[in-house]
This record gives C-alpha cells, structure tokens and sequence, in this order.
C-alpha cells in the first residue's frame, strides 16, 4: 500500500512506532468491516476496555 509507505517513512522516525501504526490500522479496518462505531471502539480501547472483533 503506497499511502501506508508514505505516511511510515513521513512521520514516524522508530520501527516501534511503524508498528504501532500498523496495528491500529489493522484493528480498526477489522472493527469497520464488522460495522462498529470507530470512535467508541478507539475511545474504548484507550480506557483499557477494548471491543473485540467477532469471530466466525
């Protein structure tokens, strides 16, 4: 994915943070497939409650 390059060699300067990244765009692309409200699933993971994905 060329915006995902761009945005990792852009602004973050740590492997650690490339990943961080990464992981939360995987986890909330999973919650949107799922229809779940983005906002609340963020504001419910920073407060230590995360939604977990369904799973088949």
């Amino acid at each position: 994915m060329p915006k995902v390059k761009q945005k990792i060699s852009g602004c973050f300067r740590t492997r650690k943070g490339a990943d961080t990244f990464c992981t939360l765009r995987s986890y909330l692309a999973t919650m949107h497939k799922q229809g779940a409200n983005l906002f609340q699933a963020l504001t419910l993971t920073f407060q230590d409650n995360p939604p977990q994905p369904r799973f088949a």
